[in-house]
Parts: C-alpha cells; structure tokens; sequence
C-alpha cells in the first residue's frame, strides 16, 4: 500500500489466517477522515458462528452493530477475522454479544455503538442481547436493526 492512512494495515490486501480465539483475534482502525461529522456505520453478520460451553454444539446468531464513529473506524477485514475467531469459542450468547461491544467500544472509543445479537433458538428458547453505550445521538439517523422479533409458529 501506498503511504497513506491506511498503510499500518496489515491484514487488508493479503492473505491471512482465521485466528483460533477472539484474544488471539488482531483489531485494526484507521483514522476517520470525516471525524467532524456526526453519522452511523452499520456491519451486519447474519452468520455469526459460537460454541455452547457445556455441549459444544454450534450457536448462530444475526449480529447487527451500529457505532457512530469518533478518531477511529474499524478496518471492516480485521472486524470480519475477528467475528470469524469466534467459531470455535465456547460462551454464552450474553458473553459473545457484550464481549464483542466491549472490545469495540475500548478499542475505538467510539461517539456512540450499539449491538444487537439475534440469536437462533437452541432448545426452544431463541435468547437476543442487547447493548449500547448510551444515549442515541439525537442528530445522526440511526434505521431501526431491521431484525424481526422471533415468532416461531406463535
């Protein structure tokens, strides 16, 4: 890459290795170019991959992430690598959803964020978490998730 804002990049433009765990998990950010403007940056990934810690079996989840952004965005590669380590951890639904913000959040230090975890039904029992950092910004349009509510035959 040329010298630029986005030449300390590493994963960006090359190949790279799924990490096995989200500590092992490398976040990268680049300066916004556009910081003194308030607005929302969605990423969706409705493939979200975990484990259950007691059986092992797979959990999947629709994760939606808005953030408006301060100094830094998130590389969207490094972000993808990141939620990708996460298929073969072993937590709760609670501790992947708010695990993730929290890295985010310490790692961007962003205006705002919000996360929405849509999780699948595992025994019946569909479990969506959700967080945020505050207040919405009353200044910056932020669309609802777009993620219905689970009704199963209800």
């Amino acid at each position: 890459m040329t010298d630029s804002i986005y030449s300390d990049l590493k994963q960006l433009g090359g190949a790279t290795v799924m990490p096995t765990s989200p500590e092992e998990a490398e976040l990268e950010r680049v300066p916004n170019p556009q910081a003194d403007v308030n607005y929302n940056v969605r990423f969706t990934a409705p493939e979200f991959t975990s484990l259950c810690p007691m059986t092992s079996q797979p959990d999947f989840a629709h994760l939606v992430i808005d953030y408006v952004p301060g100094d830094w965005l998130i590389e969207s590669k490094a972000l993808k690598l990141y939620l990708g380590s996460f298929r073969n951890h072993g937590a709760f639904h609670e501790d992947c959803t708010i695990s993730i913000a929290r890295r985010l959040v310490g790692f961007l230090e962003p205006r705002w964020l919000r996360i929405g975890g849509y999780w699948y039904p595992r025994g019946g029992i569909p479990i969506d978490v959700f967080w945020q950092t505050g207040e919405m910004p009353k200044d910056v349009w932020i669309p609802d998730q777009g993620v219905p509510p689970y009704r199963g035959r209800g």
